[in-house]
């Protein structure tokens, strides 16, 4: 096993040292340090992460090397993939490499992950008003394996203040009842709210269990003086909106 996982790891340079030189026609270094390169914390404390090469992102991330190869000489090694391409390997994938144990591998997944999310969800406080502004907070539910129900709360300005997950189903299947889709409205005051749920099967054409319970939660949601604007289906081969089909 161990032989398998050396052959499939992309050879590194010989450089034992730890620094990583500026690109060429780099700006020049600053007169702290004048006699060497800096090494990427002390780079990344001058310059700024987005001075940072590939290869120097990757070391910071895995913290150490291991015996006879450093951090960033692993960083080097990784550095020769695109990053759109390690972003898609799952731990097992990273395990295959030789320096990058399970703690070493944890990190990378976690931290592409965390670039991801940052990509996909925009920040609290964007305004919704139709069901194009609700996707870009819930893009992730459109792949998802099980039903999810989510509910995005928003001020009087119909600004979004957070999403909260009410319930994780089956592959068909998310029970929700009108008490946990509101409550987190009630605790953080919302004025309105969104629905969505997703459709694992890929088909957001809503179902009668979901023209159901949305026209119980509508009840409820006049009952306590909380709107509910919309409730939109997310499949990966569309979106449906309750309120454009006016089934609200």
């Amino acid at each position: 096993m161990s032989h398998v996982a050396a052959s499939v790891f992309i050879p590194d340079d010989s450089t034992t040292d730890e620094t990583v030189h500026p690109p060429a026609g780099g700006a020049p270094e600053p007169a702290s340090a004048p006699a060497r390169a800096l090494r990427p914390r002390e780079r990344l404390r001058e310059r700024g992460v987005g001075q940072l090469a590939d290869a120097e992102l990757y070391a910071l991330v895995l913290g150490s090397g291991v015996a006879g190869r450093s951090a960033v000489r692993l960083g080097r090694a990784l550095a020769r993939r695109a990053p759109s391409e390690l972003a898609r390997w799952p731990l097992a994938r990273w395990l295959t490499l030789a320096g990058i144990g399970p703690a070493r591998a944890s990190a990378l997944c976690a931290a592409f992950e965390l670039g991801r999310r940052a990509a996909e969800r925009p920040v609290p406080g964007m305004a919704i008003r139709g069901p194009d502004d609700v996707l870009p907070h819930v893009r992730d539910l459109a792949t998802a394996r099980r039903e999810h129900f989510v509910v995005l709360l928003l001020n009087a300005r119909h600004e979004m203040q957070r999403r909260e997950v009410i319930s994780i189903g089956s592959l068909n299947a998310s029970i929700v009842h009108p008490r946990e889709v509101f409550l987190p409205a009630i605790m953080e005051s919302a004025a309105s709210i969104v629905l969505v749920h997703n459709h694992p099967s890929g088909d957001p054409e809503p179902s009668e269990e979901d023209l159901s319970i949305t026209r119980r939660l509508v009840e409820v949601g006049d009952l306590v003086g909380i709107g509910v604007l919309d409730h939109v289906v997310v499949a990966s081969r569309g979106l449906v909106s309750f309120r454009a089909r006016q089934l609200l």
